[in-house]
């Protein structure tokens, strides 16, 4: 049996999906002011488009065909929930959490290379912007990491299955803020 906290519904949404839903307004704030500074800024500093040819758009596309293939393992995790088969949906969930630390293991070679050529937080306001942006946003994918590995041990025992949605949700988020800093700071130059 479920708490009630987790079946009750006045507002006609479960109330874990509710809060969710606050969680990724709240991140929409942070990452959406963060965006708008860094392309306000991008605007007025034509010097930026330099500064971002060092970056690898090879291993922003790659990392971005990570992200994109684990939000479809996290869609196929969720429906095996929703048919009650918590098995599956727990190794669906497995494919998405390696997808999240092979895009973890890929930003930390690309950061490696990128300081070892001297490209630090510290060295100009559009690295400033890059390292922060994408740290942040690294930050959230090893956290749905995390709590992925959580919500699939509970599903391969067949409880808890409604966690599956709402950690694709969360998943879906940190992947469509990814759509947004590719071309930011990979593209665009």
């Amino acid at each position: 049996m479920r708490p009630v906290a987790t079946t009750r519904s006045a507002t006609g949404m479960p109330t874990a999906r509710l809060a969710v839903w606050w969680l990724i307004a709240s991140e929409v704030v942070i990452f959406g002011g963060l965006l708008a500074s860094y392309i306000m800024h991008r605007l007025a500093h034509d010097a930026w488009s330099v500064q971002a040819a060092y970056t690898n758009t090879w291993i922003g596309a790659f990392n971005t065909l990570v992200l994109l293939t684990s939000s479809l393992t996290a869609v196929l995790g969720h429906k095996a929930a929703d048919e009650g088969d918590g098995e599956r949906a727990a190794k669906m969930l497995g494919f998405t959490m390696l997808g999240g630390v092979t895009f973890l293991v890929v930003k930390a070679f690309e950061w490696t290379i990128e300081i070892q050529h001297g490209f630090t937080i510290t060295s100009n306001t559009f690295w400033s912007f890059y390292y922060s942006a994408a740290g942040l946003h690294a930050l959230h994918v090893l956290a749905g990491v995390v709590v992925m590995g959580i919500v699939a041990a509970s599903a391969r025992k067949n409880e808890e299955l409604h966690r599956v949605e709402l950690i694709g949700l969360y998943w879906h988020f940190v992947d469509i803020v990814w759509i947004f800093l590719f071309p930011l700071l990979y593209i665009a130059k």
